[in-house]
């Protein structure tokens, strides 16, 4: 029912516990609960055009591709990754790139998917080289797990092609400290090194890195090698990802342990992406309030108030 795929980089540290549990499948994905979605963060309801979900009016997501090196267990695209018709043909990627130039609004494209440093680095650039013609688009985003599972693929041309005059941001998707081999440090400093800003983000995983002690140690391994942590997510309602979810008042009451600990350049911003396509709400208490033992009010970004339940 879900992909499956492991890098060389993965296999050679799948004996830690950390690793191993975010990419090996186990049975307990074949439990799917009725509460769980196939399109958690409602990216549906905002595609007007395939490849482009344009949820916020000032940045939208491009997705050339839904194919990734490693597929992680808990993806909330886990419906989607690695099929065939999802990659964009050359005149479904023209379209969707149309839809940036028509829309003046768009400030910053982020490209995701998929891992977009999957691409090779001549299709890579052409995306490149036509974001950057578009002179509304200020920011270019690029969400991947390349560097922590593969990094053999970040090469001298990948860093040429990375080099750009429009602001380039990189955001590395890990969750653990485990996942900082020599090789992946080693990939890390030369997107360092040449300049690239380089931000982090996590998901709040069970059994992974649910404690202030592993999450401490992530953010401090992170901030250590120049990437500043971004982003921790609350696990999605993924379908068959109930054994990775952790509660919603956990996840608040371990970050706020984070605070008397960490420094603020350490800490990222714990959120929650609220379903049905409502966007991602900061965790913090002017945003979501306790309304029973079961239940959370969240505050969207749209002033607009929605029920909350965690489904463990």
């Amino acid at each position: 029912k879900f992909q499956i795929s492991l890098s060389p980089e993965v296999i050679k540290n799948i004996d830690e516990p950390e690793i191993r549990q975010q990419y090996l499948p186990t049975k307990e994905e074949l439990e799917i609960q009725e509460e769980e979605l196939n399109d958690p963060i409602g990216d549906e309801k905002f595609t007007p055009v395939k490849g482009i979900t344009h949820r916020y009016p000032d940045r939208v997501l491009l997705k050339p591709l839904h194919t990734c090196n490693v597929y992680c267990r808990f993806c909330f695209r886990r419906e989607k990754v690695g099929q065939a018709d999802e990659i964009l043909k050359q005149d479904e990627l023209e379209n969707a790139l149309n839809y940036i130039r028509e829309h003046q609004e768009v400030w910053e494209v982020i490209l995701t998917g998929g891992d977009p440093l999957s691409l090779s680095a001549d299709k890579l650039a052409s995306i490149l080289d036509q974001l950057e013609a578009i002179d509304h688009v200020k920011v270019i985003r690029i969400h991947t797990r390349i560097p922590l599972v593969a990094p053999e693929k970040i090469s001298d041309k990948l860093l040429e092609v990375l080099d750009r005059e429009k602001a380039l941001y990189i955001i590395l998707h890990c969750n653990s400290h485990k996942e900082l081999s020599d090789n992946v440090r080693a990939g890390i400093k030369k997107l360092s090194r040449a300049g690239i800003p380089l931000l982090s983000q996590s998901v709040l995983l069970k059994n992974i890195n649910d404690s202030v002690e592993k999450l401490e140690k992530l953010f401090r391994s992170l901030v250590e090698i120049r990437v500043r942590p971004y982003y921790l997510h609350h696990p999605d309602l993924a379908q068959g990802t109930s054994h990775f979810r952790v509660s919603l008042e956990k996840g608040r009451q371990v970050t706020s342990e984070l605070r008397k600990s960490l420094s603020g350049i350490a800490q990222p911003l714990y959120v929650l992406d609220v379903p049905g396509g409502l966007g991602k709400v900061p965790a913090g208490k002017e945003f979501i309030q306790a309304k029973d033992d079961k239940a959370w009010k969240i505050q969207t970004i749209h002033d607009t108030f929605v029920d909350y339940q965690d489904y463990l």
